[in-house]
């Protein structure tokens, strides 16, 4: 059942993100559109109730759980920044607005780039191993949660594989062969998109 509601939660993000910018854009009905857009939190507010029901009714802590604790903290960590980054195309597409400029490719504005994202993934292993610890406290010595602290361990592999990707973009620079005046253009790339939405 909690598998079922993880993929439940994934379509109903996207499901409401679909008609919040229909709302905004084609029905040109934006603080509707913008109602629905923050419903999303919504979605895991009642993963993280139905998690909490199920362990509390004695179901053994297992990879179901901790992948529950990984999604909310995806959720933290990138679901804004998807939420805008879908609602600059929609606003390119549907209303009319400015194509939305694509991340940088090259040099250190990449670098910083890469960086903002490892950022991101490091909130989200937070927000997760903060979670499997609850969880792990709340079924106590009498239980198993051993796969409650793999997935502990997982989130720190994860920043830690994210984390030397990044770097190597800062360490082994892609240089920009068509001239160093659109890498200044692409520095800035990132942020109209992100700033489109909020």
């Amino acid at each position: 059942m909690l598998v079922a509601l993880i993929v439940a939660c994934e379509v109903g993000f996207w499901v409401l993100l679909a008609v919040g910018l229909a709302l905004r854009y084609l029905a040109r009905m934006p603080r509707a559109g913008a109602a629905v857009l923050l419903m999303e939190p919504l979605l895991e507010l009642i993963l993280l109730i139905v998690t909490a029901i199920d362990l509390k009714n004695g179901a053994p802590a297992d990879w179901k759980h901790g992948l529950a604790a990984v999604y909310i903290g995806f959720t933290v960590g990138y679901g804004h920044y998807t939420i805008r980054w879908v609602d600059g195309h929609a606003a390119h597409r549907l209303g009319g607005g400015p194509p939305p400029v694509k991340p940088p490719r090259h040099g250190l504005a990449r670098a910083r780039h890469e960086g903002k994202l490892w950022v991101r993934t490091v909130v989200m292993a937070a927000v997760a191993a903060g979670l499997l610890q609850l969880a792990v406290w709340y079924v106590g010595d009498d239980g198993d949660t051993r796969s409650l602290h793999e997935w502990q361990l997982t989130a720190v592999r994860i920043v830690g594989l994210h984390g030397l990707i990044a770097l190597s973009y800062l360490v082994w620079r892609k240089k920009d062969k068509e001239g160093p005046g659109r890498t200044a253009a692409n520095g800035e790339a990132a942020r109209p998109t992100e700033k489109t939405f909020g």
